[in-house]
């Protein structure tokens, strides 16, 4: 039984979970095994009612789950055990043909491969989904004014179109670096035991073609049983979709404080109640991402480590991936999901924003002041004339204005105060720009052809044979 994870089970994608579970595990190898013995017969190094009656016998309703575990621990891994079973439901001869010169590796890795796929292509769909969300988001608010910050503090006014651009700008380059993965993770394995294919017999190369084809997979004409940088690649891209979540949460965690009340998540009746204060509506989905996140960047530092399998197989850096990658697919789905949730039902208060411009008495202009009177006085005499203003604005709790127009007085530089009061609206740069620019870039980020294949799929896949046999061979 596996370990009771409380994150994942309130908050964890059904389907990357289903993506990495047993029954998909066991199918992905299963149609690796069928496929072998159809490609092998195509190119006649197997007979093809001997790939035909392999094709019937590796079904998962034959495999007997509890037998395949306990033989899996003794030897180590799963595939022995599952050749077994299949050959147990074959007459001797075609069972002397199931995994015939593949290595176990060959088929687990293939599985894997499926399993990338797949969740490569839900990855793309929610970040999709998020995506679209967000874009619509930006745009609704591409004026509405409020303070940005840096180092925690008010700075400059922007909008709130404009702080939520570089995160839809984020997720086109995620959408980007998905697409241009695919072809590097999805690709099979058939090389035997030490990555030459000699135990595949001559026809090698083109059996493993057909064999990739038939899985839907490429052939990358090279052994990968130790070469593990794709593996390590949908990990990172695992974390690092799952970090651009953690990022728009941490500022509607942040935006949503009793003190700012700027943003907040949906709400409906319960939603993120306390069982003792009775006020409270807690950022739950916020704080779910940033926990998906933050466990997803704890799993990445094993990452290199698959990669260190030294010659032609790993002793020990193969089965790290076992455990992270599953729960590194699973923790950047949830986080898409449940970031999706936010996003579509942000409620934002544009009043309290335009409110809190005038936190500090007009402070967060004193840029807009700056650059004013640098056009006439100097950008460094500006600056000391302004820091000087806002720091007796401050130690006085009094607006900037008077103070800077005190400081110019003493300094002998009234001439160069402003003649028009200056607005946040004034104060905007490319704030509505940098919006339309978001949009536009994430319109035109590539997105998979395809979607997804369902998990019972590879159940059906190389069921029959796709392809008239060019001959057999007993």
């Amino acid at each position: 039984m596996g370990t009771f994870s409380l994150l994942t089970h309130l908050d964890g994608s059904a389907e990357q979970l289903a993506t990495f579970s047993e029954r998909s595990s066991v199918e992905g190898w299963l149609a690796a095994e069928r496929a072998l013995a159809l490609a092998q017969a195509e190119h006649g190094v197997i007979a093809a009612d001997d790939a035909a009656a392999i094709v019937l016998a590796a079904r998962f309703d034959t495999v007997d789950l509890p037998a395949l575990w306990q033989v899996a621990r003794t030897v180590g891994y799963p595939v022995h055990g599952l050749v077994e079973q299949i050959g147990g439901a074959l007459p001797p001869h075609a069972a002397g043909r199931v995994h015939f010169g593949a290595t176990t590796q060959d088929v687990m890795d293939t599985g894997l491969a499926l399993q990338l796929v797949r969740s490569l292509g839900l990855l793309d769909r929610d970040l999709g989904l998020l995506g679209d969300a967000l874009a619509a988001r930006v745009t609704e608010h591409a004026g509405t004014v409020m303070p940005a910050r840096t180092h925690a503090q008010q700075a400059v006014p922007t909008t709130l179109g404009a702080t939520l651009a570089p995160l839809l700008a984020e997720l086109a380059r995620h959408r980007t670096r998905i697409a241009e993965a695919l072809p590097r993770l999805g690709v099979a394995q058939l090389f035997g035991a030490g990555g030459t294919a000699a135990a595949l017999g001559p026809r090698s190369r083109e059996v493993r073609a057909t064999y990739a084809r038939l899985l839907g997979l490429r052939d990358p004409g090279v052994a990968w049983h130790v070469a593990r940088d794709g593996v390590a690649e949908f990990g990172w891209l695992c974390a690092t979709v799952a970090a651009t979540c953690a990022r728009l949460a941490r500022n509607v965690v942040d935006l949503s404080r009793t003190e700012v009340g700027e943003v907040f998540e949906p709400y409906t009746s319960h939603r993120g109640a306390s069982s003792t204060m009775p006020q409270k509506v807690n950022p739950i989905s916020s704080e779910a991402i940033i926990g998906l996140s933050g466990a997803a960047g704890a799993l990445v530092s094993s990452l290199p480590r698959i990669q260190e399998a030294g010659h032609e197989r790993a002793a020990g850096e193969w089965q790290i991936e076992w455990q992270v990658i599953p729960q590194l697919a699973v923790l950047a789905g949830s986080a898409l999901e449940q970031t999706r949730v936010v996003v579509e039902g942000l409620r934002v208060d544009a009043d309290r924003m335009r409110a809190n411009l005038g936190l500090e008495g007009g402070l967060v202009m004193a840029e807009a002041h700056m650059m004013h009177m640098a056009d006439r006085i100097g950008h460094q005499l500006a600056h000391d004339l302004l820091y000087e203003a806002a720091t007796r604005a401050r130690a006085r709790h009094t607006p900037l204005d008077p103070a800077l127009r005190e400081v110019a007085a003493e300094q002998g530089h009234t001439d160069a105060l402003p003649d028009v009061t200056i607005s946040p609206e004034d104060y905007l740069g490319e704030a509505t720009t940098v919006t339309r620019v978001a949009v536009d870039h994430w319109a035109a980020a590539p997105a998979l052809p395809t979607t997804p294949v369902p998990v019972a799929e590879l159940a059906t896949r190389t069921r029959t044979p796709q392809s008239t046999p060019k001959g057999t061979r007993s």
